[in-house]
């Protein structure tokens, strides 16, 4: 690992350098590492802002969606005249100014199938910053066979939840199906467009999904793998729960009927 540094990344860098924690070496690590944020909204705007500032290596975006006036409400990295224009490609001008010495891929595409078995492999853990259901199964189970950690957020009107799922690490560890063996009924649960978000619960869950994307690329502290963080804005109450792998998961369990992606296939 190279642990040579440039004046201006000392200087940019210094408040890591002198964690304990994070150091040279990490913060080497953080320049040699990828991470994918699928996102590029309410979740993906705090988590790939400090991402970028916390000085990851590379970062992929994707998001096919184009930004529109509501989404300016919670959705920071973006401003007023950028109105029309595709998220991803966005949120990276956002990203350069803030960090240059980052590299930014874009992907203005929508994630299915074939983006997952094309994107995932290029990059060291991945990000889910949706607000379907489809895509949130879709990246549970292409992490897991794809062998990617990844870090999931998700926020309804004042409430938000969080966790990381890296089944492919040990028979320990739960999967996303785990957690939620299949979608949701449409309709049962309401979109953010449906239901609301106050904006500032996305900030404080992308944030947190930032803090833990950087914990994993680091190996410091404990993960939330096999743990899942809610959190009540109104009561200012954070939750933690315990996941346990299921064996009976179609996904990850001994007798697994999930072994491929073609059930995502569009």
């Amino acid at each position: 690992m190279d642990l040579t540094f440039t004046d201006a990344e000392l200087h940019r860098y210094s408040r890591h350098i002198l964690l304990r924690e994070v150091g040279a070496a990490g913060q080497a690590r953080l320049r040699a590492a990828s991470v994918l944020v699928v996102g590029a909204g309410g979740l993906g705007s705090p988590l790939a802002l400090y991402l970028a500032a916390a000085g990851v290596g590379r970062i992929g975006l994707v998001d096919d969606d184009r930004l529109e006036l509501s989404n300016l409400q919670r959705q920071v990295a973006h401003d007023t005249p950028r109105l029309g224009r595709n998220k991803a490609e966005s949120l990276s001008e956002t990203l350069r100014r803030l960090n240059p010495e980052v590299a930014v891929e874009v992907h203005p595409q929508r994630m299915d199938a074939a983006a997952a078995r094309a994107l995932l492999p290029r990059y060291d853990l991945v990000c889910d910053g949706t607000d379907n259901f489809g895509t949130r199964f879709l990246l549970g189970d292409a992490c897991h066979l794809l062998r990617r950690p990844l870090v999931s957020a998700a926020v309804l009107r004042f409430e938000g939840q969080l966790s990381t799922f890296k089944s492919h690490a040990g028979p320990h560890f739960p999967c996303h199906r785990c957690l939620h063996p299949a979608p949701p009924p449409d309709g049962l649960v309401p979109s953010c467009s449906e239901a609301g978000v106050l904006g500032a619960v996305t900030g404080v869950l992308g944030t947190l999904q930032a803090t833990e994307v950087l914990k994993e690329l680091l190996g410091i502290g404990d993960s939330m793998a096999g743990r899942l963080l809610l959190w009540d804005a109104l009561d200012a109450r954070f939750t933690t729960i315990t996941l346990k792998r299921d064996p009976g998961c179609a996904l990850c369990g001994p007798n697994a009927t999930i072994r491929d992606l073609a059930a995502h296939a569009s």
